[in-house]
């Protein structure tokens, strides 16, 4: 679900999702409060195979980027979304900080031999698809979870993008805001969606629509 901001949906809506949920559900406690940073870094190639696949709707599709949280160096995850009609499946690998200035630096020669499988497909589809880090990917997360159902609930909002990406080790990289990004409200669920969540997130100024954050920031470069 995306609140966009116009006269008929303000901003007031996304806070008053805010205290509603932070009312029903209980923080992630894996994250300070429930709130941390996210900055992903996206890959294509040059002729847009991710962006075109998403906008053109192909349903069987996948995506692949470098994930940290809250500036922290010290974890660095490779994540492939795959994206198959309406179900998505995530795999992700551990990488390093040094593993990652190489790979910035333009050097991929320790990627094919890597003991971590995703990273040596990424290598593959690199050489093979021209695959290269494309978009820098900021936003502030909020997250709630709640039991029954196994429901997930995440506000992503202050989506910013450091167009090509290349200082996504550098906390002082300069980011933009996205255009039209919106606060960015996402339910996720195993067996069931609890009827008093399904409440709580259902405004009478905002829909629901899949959205893209990468997708968003490219429009930079157009």
């Amino acid at each position: 679900m995306v609140f966009r901001q116009s006269e008929a949906a303000p901003r007031a809506d996304a806070r008053g999702v805010f205290s509603a949920l932070a009312a029903l559900l209980t923080p992630d406690p894996h994250a300070p409060d429930g709130v941390y940073a996210v900055r992903s870094l996206y890959f294509d190639n040059f002729a847009d195979k991710a962006l075109r696949e998403k906008l053109d709707g192909v349903p069987v599709r996948e995506k692949f980027r470098l994930r940290l949280y809250n500036g922290d160096p010290t974890l660095i995850h490779l994540e492939k979304k795959v994206k198959r009609g309406s179900l998505c499946e995530k795999q992700q690998a551990a990488v390093t900080r040094e593993e990652v200035a190489r790979l910035l630096a333009g050097d991929t020669a320790w990627m094919p031999a890597h003991p971590a499988p995703l990273v040596r497909e990424l290598a593959a589809k690199m050489r093979r698809q021209g695959l290269a880090p494309r978009t820098l990917v900021d936003y502030t997360r909020e997250a709630f979870v709640y039991g029954p159902g196994d429901v997930r609930v995440t506000l992503d909002r202050d989506i910013r993008t450091g167009l090509r990406g290349l200082g996504f080790l550098d906390p002082g990289a300069v980011t933009l805001p996205a255009p039209d990004a919106g606060v960015v409200l996402e339910v996720k669920w195993g067996a069931f969606l609890p009827d008093l969540v399904r409440g709580a997130v259902q405004l009478p100024h905002c829909r629901a629509s899949a959205f893209s954050k990468y997708a968003a920031c490219r429009r930079y470069d157009y």
